[in-house]
């Protein structure tokens, strides 16, 4: 009989399957040309620079865990697209095993990392899920790192501009931070791109040049950097010392220096020094009272805090000394070693140490929550997700809480028993995972287990996890060929976009694809490869519809690749005379579904015009929409809920069978996206819009998002589920998932895109001084079979002290919670109840700390947090966001709140205060690192008529050109002499190919193919870009330096109060 093999290593003829490379969605060999771009034309060559697998890890190391390297002959990292239309740009990902299909399966070109699932006609068991009544209560204390000591300080960061010198007390030298920098003073400056190519990334020796605004401006007193007496030195790492060799060309991470860690900033701003506190205090107008006066406010706008971009990487440590370390902004570039905790890419926290009490959270002004992107893709220079085999066993678990081993969990009796980290419960060291202890304390085989020192890791899942054999890779079709649809050119486009994106589908036998077509009536496609051609079969009945076929309306790709080929081609053709006007979009997405009802699987929808027919027919809301809006907006926001049930109810029985729908809304008019949008965000999808839609410009960027939406590393049939330990406990989730049990959520679809607030709140008080540890569990099937648990561990802090928490706040993911809380509340609540809630937030936040921390006393000042310094802005720009603002059509709002739903933190703050550059003068800017120039603030002020200026806010690109432009700048850039000929011509030079490769870079950055839309002063192009301009005072609310002066000011009055 064969050797026993111990769970976690490699095991004779069922080594987990080898690691798939990282997602390519492209290849740039050269630049477009702009009129291509601006014609969205160019669907070849996407952006990416040269050999980007060459790139070295920035660590210097190689995967520890042999176990899940590439076997020889499996493919490397993806070739070049060589089809036409790139997917959304995004950079290329050597050798990363997301998912890791079977070799002899994995096309040479697609990610290898599509999950699919079990159903759920029952609920779907979680583990050993058990019923929420016989969950056990989280009970005993937790056994938690220790952490290191305090701030005995009582004031965190803080930020000056414009303050005299004799303002600014010497800051105090004995401040000690409760978590370890991130590497040193100067070592992480600004916002980083991805490091060159064929370059090591080196980390910046020495301090950061920290840019500051014109006029005084101070910086405090430098105390010395000798350590603190008395503080207690932080106990050895449970990792043990890094064994990772540097590379030659790369900087040796200098030891911690005690002091406040790096604030985490918008867009990576140089951090404070070690010890150095800085204060943003800005200094009103004010009467001999103390009250600010009225008239014209004495702010220097050159003084107020705004975005400072950098273009160097950031290389981020999740734990450094036994302490967690705060991460770096969403916002900016960063390469994560995985140390322990997990990377910030897959979960933040909003505060990066946990308060002890309710009471100090409520008294902070601050939220608690997580952000969680479980899929999120990681960045091409860092270490791979283990994929670990636990064999028929499964993974190791606490027999009370079921939370995963991790490396936070503590083995004591010499190895024999563990200590949950969750909920303090002592388990049994299963007999065949007993590893003695080392001298200090840590398993001898802790290095070697990815699940004992990497806060990220994927389990292979065993039997008890599955309710059937998992589910093959299914893709659905749905066109709209209605009249409209046919003459506006969205059938064409659908039908082109769906035949390019078959040879991206998953290859092998698992593989199968239906299409069905729809207006008054349905019509299914019988594609037998038997036939000699594909088989129309009609279904008039719209309320209360059947599929005319169980066996032939979906089939192995492989078995009909030419007959769905010759079948998309013609239905344009087909329906070229159609004078149907009514869509029975209802009865298509449910006739579909019994189709798919069987296996389950991705159903995606291409809808033109509102749903008119059969079941879920819709009437126009928005004439009423108008009458409402113009009377007061009393009853405006009850236009943005669904019209009636009808499609929840078939959302909810859609995700039973883990049917996951996105829908492609090409229309040119009012579609009731409020009600439509209910079943993508109750099925784990999503909604595209395109208004409006034109024939032109669209169908690149619709091929581009349906290539992403089924390329993309992703998953089906999904369980996901938070952990916390005892004395918190989740509260809320939001995103996009159907929830049929309090604990998980049930997700049909997910993917990299996905993202999920998780708020939490107290349910007992924390130990000052221990640790508080957050765990994801995301179960899924990959496409190719496999099912998977990705497991997530955060461990922060948990502190006494206020002035801590103020420290450890975390901008982006703080930001971010404002944003989804208020597009959760907009559906319910009028437009101006809704801006004074976010208002509220900011100010409550910064009252507390101006209240508690904040030592400088003078009450006609604001004093902002460091960690917090532009949240005042970034809250005004969601006041006048497109959810916010009082102008706009209901079907740009609805979708702006679906948008939100799903929003990964880093693109929360670029949809309200976007990116504008300067791109009439990009020949002038050769000094730059980065590809993008430095971008300009978000004010008139800043924009020139002889100008040329573009803005992205991760969604859309807006070119401005001013009306004096020189004919010499457009003829560079888009070959023409006027501004009404663009773009008609195609030229080539050094400015044009500048602006092409800005163009590039954003849509790389962004995972999406930005349509480019040309605004033009004085019409309505013109009116949409200085919409963006949030920090110019507009009807609909303050400039940001009067909203600054009304912060201040009820500040000031709740100080008196």
């Amino acid at each position: 009989m064969a050797a026993p093999v111990p769970p976690g290593a490699s095991r004779p003829g069922n080594n987990p399957p080898p690691p798939p490379p990282n997602y390519n969605p492209n290849f740039r060999g050269t630049s477009d040309s702009l009129a291509d771009n601006l014609q969205n034309l160019n669907l070849n060559r996407p952006p990416m620079t040269s050999n980007p697998a060459a790139r070295p890890p920035p660590f210097g190391q190689s995967p520890p865990f042999p176990s899940s390297s590439p076997s020889p002959g499996f493919p490397g990292p993806s070739p070049p697209f060589s089809r036409p239309g790139p997917p959304p740009s995004a950079q290329v990902r050597p050798a990363v095993p997301l998912y890791g299909p079977p070799s002899s399966t994995l096309p040479p070109n697609v990610v290898p990392g599509r999950p699919s699932g079990p159903p759920t006609s029952q609920p779907l068991p979680f583990g050993s899920r058990p019923p929420p009544s016989t969950l056990p209560s989280s009970t005993g204390s937790p056994a938690a790192p220790v952490s290191g000591a305090p701030y005995p300080g009582s004031s965190p960061p803080t930020h000056l501009v414009g303050l005299p010198p004799s303002t600014l007390g010497a800051r105090p030298s004995n401040l000690m931070s409760n978590g370890p920098p991130v590497f040193s003073s100067g070592a992480l400056p600004g916002h980083p791109r991805f490091p060159p190519v064929n370059s090591a990334p080196q980390l910046p020796v020495g301090s950061p040049a920290i840019r500051t605004p014109p006029g005084p401006v101070v910086q405090s007193q430098l105390p010395s950097s000798a350590a603190p007496q008395g503080i207690m030195q932080p106990p050895a790492s449970p990792f043990g010392a890094p064994s990772w060799p540097m590379q030659p060309q790369q900087v040796a991470p200098p030891p911690p220096v005690p002091g406040p860690p790096q604030t985490p900033q918008m867009f990576g701003m140089p951090p404070p020094l070690p010890n150095q506190s800085m204060t943003t205090t800005i200094s009103p107008a004010v009467g001999q009272t103390g009250a600010p006066m009225a008239g014209p406010s004495k702010i220097d706008p050159n003084q107020i805090p705004r975005p400072a971009p950098s273009s160097s990487v950031i290389l981020h440590e999740t734990r450094q000394g036994n302490q967690a370390t705060i991460p770096p902004p969403a916002t900016s570039d960063y390469i994560v070693r995985d140390t322990g905790n997990c990377s910030p890419r897959y979960m933040r926290c909003t505060i990066n140490q946990i308060p002890f009490t309710a009471d100090l959270l409520t008294t902070s002004g601050m939220q608690l929550a997580l952000l969680v992107q479980p899929l999120a893709l990681p960045h091409p220079s860092e270490e791979p997700i283990q994929v670990v085999d636990f064999g028929e066993t499964g993974p190791v678990r606490c027999s009370r809480c079921k939370a995963y081993i991790n490396p936070f969990m503590k083995f004591v009796d010499q190895g024999r028993r563990f200590i949950c980290n969750l909920c303090g419960f002592t388990d049994e060291t299963p007999r065949d995972y007993h590893c003695n202890l080392g001298p200090d304390g840590r398993r001898r085989d802790a290095d070697e287990r990815p699940e004992l020192c990497r806060g990220t890791v994927e389990f292979v899942a065993t039997k008890e996890f599955m309710v059937r054999e998992p589910m093959p890779a299914v893709y659905f079709f749905l066109i709209d060929v209605s009249m409209n649809a046919v003459q506006t050119g969205a059938t064409a486009a659908a039908c082109s976009a769906i035949s390019q994106v078959i040879t991206d589908l998953p290859e092998g036998p698992r593989t199968m694809v239906g299409v069905a077509t729809f207006d008054s009536t349905i019509h299914f496609y019988n594609l037998k490869r038997a036939l000699q051609q594909p088989l129309m079969l009609i279904v008039p009945d719209v309320q209360d519809v059947y599929t005319p076929l169980q066996t032939d309306v979906i089939v192995p790709l492989s078995e009909c690749r030419q007959h769905l080929e010759l079948l998309l081609e013609s239905i344009p053709s087909m329906f070229q005379n159609n004078m149907t006007s009514e869509s029975a979009f209802g009865a298509a997405i449910k006739a579909a579904f019994l189709a798919m009802k069987g296996t389950g699987g991705k159903l995606l929808v291409f809808q033109s015009v509102l749903p008119s027919i059969g079941i879920g027919a819709l009437s126009a809301r928005e004439a009423e929409g108008r009458t409402n809006i113009s009377a007061g907006e009393k009853e405006a926001h009850k236009l943005l809920q669904p019209a009636d049930k009808a499609f929840k109810e078939l959302a909810i029985e859609f995700a039973e069978y883990q049917v996951c729908v996105d829908v492609f809304l090409t229309t040119q008019t009012y579609v009731d996206i409020a009600s439509i949008s209910v079943i993508p965000r109750t099925t784990g999808g999503q909604v595209y819009y395109y208004y409006p839609f034109s024939a032109l410009s669209d169908p690149a960027k619709l091929y581009n998002d349906l290539r992403w939406n089924i390329t993309r590393p992703q998953g089906f049939e999904a369980v996901m589920r938070v952990r916390c330990s005892q004395g918190i406990q989740v509260q809320e989730y939001y995103g996009n998932f159907c929830k049929r049990i309090p604990t998980d959520v049930d997700l049909p679809g997910i993917d990299c895109d996905k993202t999920f607030m998780v708020t939490l709140k107290h349910d007992d008080k924390l130990q000052d001084g221990s640790e508080c540890a957050f765990q994801c569990a995301l179960l899924y099937t990959t496409v190719y079979g496999q099912r998977r648990i990705r497991v997530i561990t955060l461990s922060l802090p948990v502190t006494s002290m206020l002035s801590n928490l103020f420290r450890a706040a975390d901008l982006d993911t703080q930001f971010c919670c404002f944003l989804k809380q208020a597009a959760s509340e907009i559906p319910s609540k009028p437009l101006p109840v809704v801006r004074e809630q976010v208002t509220n937030l900011c100010i409550n936040a910064l009252f507390s700390y101006r209240k508690f921390c904040a030592t400088v006393s003078s009450s006609g000042q604001l004093i902002l947090p460091e960690a917090l310094k532009l949240l005042p802005l970034y809250t005004l720009a969601l006041s006048k966001s497109t959810g916010l603002r009082t102008e706009g059509k209901i079907d740009e709002r609805s979708f702006w709140i679906n948008y939100v739903s799903s929003l990964s933190t880093p693109l929360a703050i670029p949809l309200v205060y976007p990116r504008m550059v300067a791109i009439h003068d990009l020949d002038c800017k050769e000094d730059q690192e980065s590809v993008i120039p430095s971008f300009l603030p978000l004010s008139s002020e800043h924009i020139s008529n002889e100008g040329i200026y573009l803005l992205e806010n991760g969604h859309d690109c807006l070119i401005y050109i001013g009306d004096s432009v020189g004919s010499d700048i457009l003829q560079r850039l888009f070959g023409v002499a006027t501004v009404d000929e663009i773009p008609t011509l195609q030229f080539d030079n050094p400015l044009s190919k500048k602006l092409n490769e800005v163009v590039n870079e954003i849509r790389r950055q962004r995972c999406s193919y930005l349509r480019l839309k040309l605004c033009k002063k004085g019409d309505p192009s013109g009116i949409a870009f200085f919409s963006y301009m949030v920090e110019d005072k507009s009807a609909g609310g303050f400039s940001y330096v009067e909203f600054l002066i009304h912060v201040h000011r009820q500040i000031q009055h709740k100080m008196a109060s």
